[in-house]
């Protein structure tokens, strides 16, 4: 038999593909193997499986066969069954090392030749590996994997020769380290068992010691030792239906006249709705700010807020019992602006009360009174005027109408001036007030004993009487709707 051993080299090109499944495991050490998980723990398996062996097997009987004979023609069978047992310890869930033992099974050939005569080979391959593997979690049960090993191969060679074939040696085996490349999928049924499909390329020496491959497609199974299941919780009774627990905070903002720190009626059915929200919930707290515009000295001004805050105390406490220490009044002046001073809205937006509120849970829910309407109408007058402007009609009809659908409430007229003569502003303001009155119960058939006419004269300036603008819309009547005590 003639034998020839080449030397041994490797291209670039046989190294490729294991260069790249290195790469790929590489990668997912970085990702994971520092950081152990409940993952971690030693696990056994074993697979069968189909081997396709690709070795040259019409090079190998050329090789064996003597120099004065011609390989004519040659047939192989290069498929066969084999099975592995492996080991490893798996470090998270990413990687784990494994070590095993593999029988990839035989491949044979038959080889014709001239003169007459046959040569009949076998080869079988069977040894140790072991691979580093990488893995993908795809699911909670479904992973994809990676693998790049060496194996040490044992390799039974057995040539069968016939007629004038001869062969020195028809038994040899050898032994030769190889690397191995693979990829597979896991799917794990439980916590220690899982099903593992996967292929492998085994780079194998052949009987002439000429490299080749075997490729195995396996399924296998595999027991992990130490894995629980997740002990499984009965479900928790159906908790009896209840209504979401609710968190109802409130504020107040109520604007006063200028100078002024006296409540007036159209802010008193905020402070019933306000009233309601703390009797309701008597763990509640208020903190009621006082503030003003800058007209005026700021020593003054804080003053001034100090009282609007303590008249609204005052008042909570005495027509709905909420008790003193619950409530704490503040004044800030003119110091905490919330519109431009330098406009007539501006500063009388900045005339206010700010009632802060503290928060309460409630599970049946608040439902206060709302704050019912107050058809403030504002009329304005020429100066020393107290006529009702025919303008103003329709609006007053309204005001009658509605007091004639609801007959349980009462109405209040103001009357206000600019900077006439207190004695002159007293009497126009009553006039005023008076003959809106008038209009009301002669004109709307409102009963006059529901009525009542109030002149303020000019001390309930709604602007300043520094521009001829805020001088007309002093000249006014407000209508004030006064419902009964709930």
């Amino acid at each position: 038999m003639r034998l020839n051993h080449t030397k041994f080299t490797i291209s670039f090109a046989t190294l490729k593909p294991y260069l790249l499944m290195l790469l790929f495991i590489l990668c997912i050490l970085n990702a994971g193997i520092v950081r152990a998980d409940e993952n971690r723990g030693w696990y056994i398996g074993g697979a069968l499986g189909k081997t396709k062996y690709d070795l040259d097997n019409r090079n190998i009987a050329e090789e064996i066969a003597t120099d004065q004979f011609t390989v004519n023609s040659i047939e192989s069978d290069t498929n066969d069954k084999g099975y592995k047992l492996f080991a490893g310890y798996q470090f998270n869930s990413h990687v784990s090392l494994e070590g095993g033992y593999f029988d990839l099974g035989k491949t044979d050939f038959t080889a014709l030749v001239t003169p007459t005569g046959s040569l009949y080979g076998q080869s079988e391959f069977k040894g140790i590996n072991l691979d580093l593997i990488g893995r993908v979690p795809f699911t909670e049960k479904l992973s994809g994997f990676g693998l790049i090993g060496v194996t040490y191969a044992k390799r039974n060679d057995s040539f069968a020769p016939s007629e004038a074939i001869f062969v020195a040696n028809p038994n040899r085996d050898d032994k030769n380290f190889n690397p191995k490349i693979g990829l597979g999928l896991e799917y794990a049924f439980t916590p220690s068992w899982a099903a593992r499909l996967e292929v492998e390329r085994y780079r194998l020496n052949d009987a002439i010691d000429k490299k080749g491959y075997a490729n195995f497609l396996s399924l296998g199974l595999v027991y992990k030792f130490g894995r629980k299941a997740a002990p499984v919780v009965a479900p928790a009774p159906a908790p009896a239906p209840v209504v979401r627990q609710q968190e109802y905070c409130t504020t107040l903002d109520i604007e006063f006249e200028i100078d002024n720190a006296a409540i007036q009626r159209a802010e008193k059915e905020k402070l019933a709705v306000v009233a309601n929200f703390l009797n309701k919930y008597p763990a509640t707290t208020a903190v009621i700010e006082g503030h003003t515009d800058d007209v005026g000295d700021t020593d003054r001004n804080l003053g001034l807020s100090q009282r609007r805050a303590e008249s609204v105390v005052d008042y909570l406490a005495a027509n709905y019992n909420i008790a003193r220490n619950r409530l704490t009044a503040t004044g800030y002046g003119e110091s905490q602006p919330i519109a431009d001073n330098a406009t007539e809205d501006g500063k009388r937006h900045n005339r206010r009360i700010k009632a802060v509120i503290s928060c309460a849970n409630d599970i049946a829910g608040l439902q206060p009174l709302t704050a019912r309407v107050t058809m403030a109408l504002k009329m304005e007058y020429a100066r020393n005027n107290a006529d009702v402007a025919e303008e103003y009609y329709g609006e007053l009809n309204r005001v009658g109408k509605f007091l004639n659908d609801n007959p349980d409430v009462t109405a209040t007229v103001e009357g206000h001036t600019d900077n006439t003569s207190p004695a002159t502003a007293v009497k126009v303001s009553q006039l005023r007030a008076q003959k809106v009155v008038d209009y009301l119960v002669e004109k709307a058939g409102v009963d006059r004993s529901r009525l009542t006419a109030e002149g303020f004269g000019l001390s309930r300036r709604y602007a300043y009487n520094s521009t001829e603008t805020g001088r007309q819309q002093n000249r006014r009547v407000s209508i004030i709707i006064n419902y009964p005590n709930p």
